[in-house]
């Protein structure tokens, strides 16, 4: 009994988290059933007699075609009629006392301006980025908000520098895919009321102050200079380690000491220059050094 108890208690949490999800598009659609009144049903019918009488001119007037990537809201006598967004295809409206408003639905991009950033570790920076959304809910992109496209776009300035604001450099220039991602996750969260769908965020370019570069740069000449000197002494040990070896080898052998030093004669001589050389047999220079 207490498990049941339990589950229905988290049925009804579930369903009433799905109720407040589903409240914005719900009060716009008990907005528009409220009704019109009756001096508003006395001005549809005249509209529809005068529609009748100036037939056919009037029904170029009435007819309306939205295309494929389009939406129509319409609106009577200043209301969203029942059944939403109209289209694609064909349509009617009243001449007299019906509007719509085209909503597109196609994916929309646009270039976030760069934005000067202050890191968290004190780095003024240039960063600028690409948003891709599109149109989710026509009928609360037309209702809940005056310009979803300008919204947009200021929201994702402010959000660039929110996001920006709290990494330091180094995250900024290795973690971008991750601050892209939670830009993301920011504008779709708040850009949900008004119907729309933030599909990607893309961080294009973060510019450095020219001192900082210069910086940078000093660093990363310095560390590679470094490692060059390691390699170079690294390579110098290796060298002496087998230079012994061949020392050992050769006093072993007399007499490949004297091959090696025809063979650097032989290479000497390769060359074509003018150097003269004058070869002392091996065997009077060892009588010198035994005197």
């Amino acid at each position: 009994m207490h498990e049941q108890e339990m589950t229905a208690q988290k049925k009804g949490r579930v369903t009433g988290s799905c109720r407040f999800a589903n409240h914005g598009s719900d009060a716009v659609h008990q907005e528009s059933d409220g009704g019109i009144g009756v001096c508003g049903w006395l001005l549809v019918l005249f509209s529809i007699l005068l529609t009748l009488l100036t037939l056919p001119l009037s029904i170029w007037m009435c007819i309306k075609i939205v295309k494929e990537y389009e939406r129509a809201i319409i609106f009577r006598l200043g209301r969203i009629i029942r059944g939403g967004a109209k289209g694609p295809g064909l349509f009617f409206i009243l001449p007299c006392t019906d509007s719509f408003i085209n909503v597109d639905m196609r994916t929309i991009t646009f270039d976030i301006p760069p934005q000067e950033v202050l890191t968290k570790d004190s780095v003024t920076v240039s960063v600028d980025g690409v948003v891709y959304y599109r149109v989710q809910n026509a009928t609360l992109a037309v209702a809940n908000i005056t310009n979803a496209d300008a919204a947009t776009r200021l929201l994702a300035q402010t959000t660039l520098r929110n996001v920006l604001g709290t990494k330091n450099l180094a995250e900024i220039l290795s973690d971008r895919e991750e601050i892209a991602h939670s830009m993301q996750s920011t504008l779709d969260e708040a850009t949900d009321d008004w119907g729309i769908k933030v599909e990607r965020v893309e961080i294009k370019d973060v510019k450095l102050p020219l001192q900082l570069q210069r910086a940078m740069a000093a660093e990363a000449e310095a560390t590679r200079e470094a490692r060059a000197k390691v390699i170079a002494a690294e390579g110098e040990m290796n060298a002496s380690r087998a230079l012994k070896e061949a020392s050992l080898v050769i006093a072993e052998s007399p007499s490949a000491l004297q091959l090696r030093y025809l063979q650097t004669l032989n290479t000497i001589a390769a060359e074509k220059n003018s150097t003269i050389i004058f070869p002392l047999p091996l065997e009077l220079m060892q009588s010198f050094m035994k005197r």
